[in-house]
């Protein structure tokens, strides 16, 4: 019954800007930790960013100050605004929530719910 949906995921050249938003499931329940990761093809799965149920955000060190996350709880919404985006940001972004608590953005096996991805592809 818990479910992550994604979307908002597309094509844009380098310095372009997207917006990804995941709907949650109401057993998404507001005191997980909640967030966003990528994939490119033949690498690691990497978090992106994660916010916790006090609303305070990490943030992969190569995206800080182009992306933002927000999570909506009435609206069981989590949001990745993008901005000044670069061909290494490319990849299959993926919400996910980790039933417990925010820890490391490397600790990936704790996020244990996860969406069924949205593609973004970044062009010089």
């Amino acid at each position: 019954q818990v479910q992550l949906v994604e979307s908002g995921g597309g094509s844009v050249q380098a310095g372009g800007s997207l917006t990804l938003s995941c709907v949650a499931s109401k057993y998404v329940y507001s005191r997980y930790c909640v967030g966003w990761f990528r994939q490119a093809p033949g690498k690691e799965r990497e978090g992106v960013a994660a916010i916790n149920s006090d609303g305070i955000p990490m943030y992969k060190d190569s995206v800080k100050g182009r992306f933002v996350i927000t999570n909506d709880n009435a609206k069981k919404t989590l949001t990745l605004e993008m901005k000044n985006l670069k061909p290494e940001d490319s990849g299959m972004y993926y919400c996910a929530a980790d039933p417990n608590y925010c820890g490391l953005l490397t600790r990936t096996w704790d996020f244990v719910y996860w969406g069924q991805g949205t593609q973004v592809k970044i062009s010089s």
